[in-house]
């Protein structure tokens, strides 16, 4: 009868303790969804917010989905729109 010897092949990558590993997600878009959210806090009834797309990192598409996302997320209610220089958006109403 031969031994058998359990030899284990190599991790390819580290380990960590699962307790350490990070459990939010904070994509890229983050920071702008963040200050838009603030800002639509602060917003008054009838106003919308006039976000420049010349400083957007990104696309307005891709900021729109992020944004959309974090909306659905925190159960809140916004609607946007854009033209070529912005991306408008508000708080909707019951």
């Amino acid at each position: 009868m031969a031994l058998t010897q359990s030899k284990k092949a190599p991790m390819h990558f580290k380990t960590m303790v699962q307790s350490d590993v990070p459990r939010g997600r904070k994509g890229k878009h983050n920071s702008i969804v963040t200050i838009i959210l603030k800002d639509l806090d602060k917003l008054e009834a009838g106003a919308a917010i006039k976000v420049p797309l010349a400083e957007l990192a990104e696309s307005k598409e891709k900021v729109r989905s992020a944004l959309n996302r974090a909306v659905h997320k925190a159960g809140r209610k916004v609607a946007t729109a854009a033209d070529t220089s912005f991306l408008y958006v508000w708080n909707v109403g019951e």
